[in-house]
């Protein structure tokens, strides 16, 4: 039976790339979003390389949404592989002493809720998948508590590396591997506020002076869903170019 993925805000960057190299290995790509015109082109991208895709659209913050979303993909595939819970963002800078509520919770909805939202429907579906894993994001910020203005960011994706091995143990008994990325400073468009003069002073502190590029990340992750990757899991893999040794 064919193999399927979901990637959730698939539609650019990292998911994009991520899409890309599971479709090449031989899955059926589910994107899920906010942004129809992204997804169109996301689309384009996929069918040229002769990758089955679909996309739906879905505030992965949002907990009906989610469960709408994944009910959906049971009916149509019963079953789902793989499930990598790309969404997330730094949504802004504020620092802690005048962090306005609303935006704390914001930052975390995005980072930490979708995860939890998006794995917990997933589960049942997973079950039923072949090799089936879910794979998380982390940050570099988790180990650097973020730069100035990031500290809720820092820590929604702390809280993402908690359950991801929580939740290894737990899904174990099912076979299902739960795992994560730690991106170090990838060039996409979520750095797009920063000017590259600062970014380009950056590279000082990573060992192999460069960015990373999108598909440096998505190739591990396709590793981590592939069953050369079958005995790993609550694992947090570091792709940063060493600049977490710095």
């Amino acid at each position: 039976m064919k193999k399927n993925a979901l990637i959730t805000g698939g539609t650019r960057g990292i998911g994009l790339s991520t899409a890309m190299e599971l479709g090449k290995a031989g899955y059926d790509v589910i994107l899920t979003g906010i942004d129809t015109k992204a997804s169109k082109e996301a689309l384009q991208e996929l069918i040229k390389e002769s990758i089955n895709a679909e996309f739906i659209e879905c505030d992965s913050t949002n907990e009906e949404a989610i469960n709408k979303c994944f009910n959906y993909v049971n009916k149509k595939y019963g079953k789902l592989d793989v499930l990598v819970n790309n969404v997330g963002g730094l949504g802004g800078r504020q620092n802690v002493e005048g962090m306005e509520t609303s935006f704390f919770r914001k930052v975390m909805a995005l980072n930490f809720d979708s995860t939890f939202y998006a794995s917990r429907a997933a589960i049942p579906l997973l079950k039923k998948g072949e090799n089936a894993s879910i794979i998380n994001y982390s940050t570099i910020a988790v180990y650097s508590g973020g730069g100035p203005g990031a500290a809720i960011y820092a820590a929604a994706k702390g809280a993402v590396e908690v359950f991801t091995r929580a939740l290894a143990k737990e899904l174990a008994a099912y076979n299902i591997r739960v795992n994560a990325v730690s991106p170090g400073t990838i060039d996409t468009a979520f750095h797009a506020a920063t000017s590259r003069d600062v970014m380009e002073g950056w590279k000082e502190g990573i060992v192999m002076k460069r960015f990373g590029q999108p598909k440096e990340v998505a190739t591990v992750i396709e590793f981590l869903a592939s069953e050369k990757a079958s005995y790993l899991t609550g694992e947090v893999i570091q792709i940063n170019g060493g600049q977490a040794f710095l």
